[in-house]
Formats: structure tokens, sequence, C-alpha cells
């Protein structure tokens, strides 16, 4: 996808340097930095402090990581030690976990001499596998976008939450996949874009990218698209996730569970677009999630631009007040339309989701 006007993945190796390349996140959108990750203790601080963010960019940036921890040092004790802290610097994603095995499986029998060289042809397999999921799932999405303008005749609104985008996956993005499939056929479309507090992915991230696509889109509070489902002014939801159960239960941003209520009493269809490696295939019970926690000063405090163009943090709450951040929460399957996958669109059931992916 594009910023302004040239081409980018989220992450790349330079082979030149053996640095891996990513665009710093919390930068954005106020400033385009390019980072350079030089070992894997930057890669696991970029997943950390959320440089990088997105199930699937997780992933890709676990998997290089790895490739970078090889060139420091080719012990395995090493190796093993450097997988272990990437799983560990943020814990609700399953794309994190999956990567780190992925590779780990990869290099299980593998030579010294060769790991390098197959640790980052493994790295760029997860990253190109990526695109071509996300790619698919915008395929996928595009019918229902179609299907809604058909019968609609007029500009489709779509209602999104968090950035589901391509600076979340490699590229193409999941929830924003369908949306740039169905705008680049010429469907008139508009999206409104949750901030998404507390970081304001939404405002900060998907907003950003869609105006650089050129996509009418529009930033709401968290709490008015209840309101704009009410007025008929929204045709569906469509948000991404960073763990689905095989039941279908979906795990996402912290507010997405009151997005799907509210467009199941107002008869609104609530997607979530995946890639298959987003699903968790062995915890049942959605309480077995482990949802991250953060730092309460993510919601005591905000980022943005001053008048004369200056970057600042303040303080927007009492000096005494506590604050809680959880990160994510947790749709129950049945508040699910579908669940759009690389594969197709099924229902958010066991049921489907084994039948689609020959479980």
């Amino acid at each position: 996808m594009k910023i302004e006007g040239k081409e980018y993945r989220t992450i790349w190796l330079d082979e030149k340097n053996n640095t891996v390349k990513i665009i710093d996140q919390t930068k954005l959108p106020h400033q385009f930095i390019i980072k350079d990750l030089k070992t894997v203790k930057d890669a696991i601080n970029a997943i950390k402090t959320m440089e990088v963010r997105g199930a699937p960019l997780i992933g890709g940036t676990a998997a290089y990581g790895i490739v970078l921890a090889i060139l420091e040092n080719k012990d395995l004790d090493f190796i093993k030690k450097s997988s272990e802290e990437l799983v560990q610097s943020r814990p609700t994603a399953i794309n994190l976990q999956w990567a780190v095995h992925r590779m780990n499986n990869k290099l299980s029998m593998i030579n010294s001499s060769d790991l390098f060289d197959v640790a980052l042809k493994e790295a760029k397999e997860i990253c190109d596998e990526d695109v071509g999921f996300c790619e698919n799932i915008g395929i996928n999405g595009l019918k229902i976008i179609e299907e809604i303008y058909n019968k609609k005749k007029d500009t489709v609104n779509i209602l999104t939450h968090c950035n589901a985008g391509w600076l979340a996956t490699i590229n193409w993005g999941t929830a924003t996949s369908p949306i740039y499939h169905a705008h680049k056929k010429g469907i008139p479309l508009h999206v409104w874009v949750d901030e998404t507090r507390p970081r304001n992915q939404g405002a900060n991230l998907t907003s950003y990218e869609l105006n650089e696509e050129e996509v009418p889109n529009t930033i709401i509070t968290d709490n008015t698209g209840g309101l704009l489902m009410q007025r008929g002014e929204v045709d569906m939801c469509i948000v991404g996730t960073d763990r689905t159960l095989s039941t279908g239960d979906v795990c996402n941003k912290i507010g997405t569970y009151l997005k799907a209520l509210a467009a199941y009493d107002n008869n609104i269809p609530f997607y979530v677009a995946l890639p298959s490696t987003t699903i968790d295939w062995n915890i049942k019970n959605y309480k077995d999630i482990p949802i991250e926690e953060r730092n309460s000063e993510e919601l005591s405090h905000v980022e943005g631009k001053d008048d004369e163009g200056n970057i600042k943090k303040i303080l927007i709450y009492p000096n005494k007040s506590k604050a809680k951040n959880l990160a994510f929460d947790i749709t129950p399957a049945k508040y699910v339309t579908g669940l759009i996958t690389e594969k197709g669109i099924c229902v958010a059931s066991e049921e489907a989701l084994k039948k689609m992916f020959n479980k």
C-alpha cells in the first residue's frame, strides 16, 4: 500500500546491512520514520512498545527477530532464550507464538552454518504468505460490500474499530482489505473510523492510511457508533482480531464487544476479518485467553502536535486518580455475522471453521 504515493510493506530486510526495517507506528500520523532493528532485543522492544502492532505484523516481526538472533549468536541456547523472550513480549496476539514456533520447528534440524539462510527464507515466506492471505481476505470480503451496494445503489457506510489495516499486517490489512478492493473497483465507500482509545490506533493509523489511499473516512469517538447505527448511517461493521478461537469467539481491541452488541441490536452485519494464522485451535473457553494489561499512562496521557509543530505528551487525568488499562475484550461468536478468511467466509462456529480449514 502507499504512503505519499510510494509503495511500502510494514517490514522488510535490508540485506546489504542485515538490518530489519520497520515503519515506526508510534510516530504516525505526524512523522513518517523508518527504523532499523539490528538485534533481537530491538525486535522485542519494537513489539512491546507498539512500534509494530497488529497480530500478523507482530508475527512477521517475531520471525525476523529470530533471524536477528541468529546474526548475533548461532548458539542454540541463545536462540531458545530469544524465542522465549519474543513470545513473552505481548501475550494476546496468537500470531506471535505461532511465528516463533514455526521458525524454531524449521530450524530444529538445520546445521549451524545454514541457520541464517534457512531462517531468512522462512521469515520471508511467513511475510509473503500473510500478504497473500490478506489479499484473499479482501477478494472474499469484497463480495459482501458488492451485495450491499447492489441493493442500496448508494455509498456503502462501513464502521471499523482500532487498526486492522495494512499497517497491522504486512500489506493490504484484514478489515481494510475488502474496503481497499471495493475502492479500487470503484464502489462508493465511506468509513466511520473509531478513534480507539487509549492509543488512538483508529485516528492515528486507520484514518491515516485510508487518507493515503484516498478512501473517504470520518473519525468518530468510540461511543458514537451505536447512535450512527440507530440512525441508519452504518451498513456494516468490519473489524480485525488478535486471536479467534475455533469456537468462533473473537478477541480484539477493547471496545469491539460493545460495537458487536450495538450492531446486533440494530440488525447490522458484524464481520471479523482474519488470516488463519490468527486462529487458536487449542483454547476452547474464551476466559482462558490471556488479556494484556498495559501501562495506565496510556490512559492518563495523550500525545499530539502543538501549534508550533512540536510533539508533546500531556496529563489529562487528576493526579490522584488510578486507571486500569485492559487492551482487549472478547466478542462471543453469537454476535458475529461471519468470519472473512483467506479461504472464504463462514459463520463463527467450530463446525464451520473446522470444515473450512480441514481440521
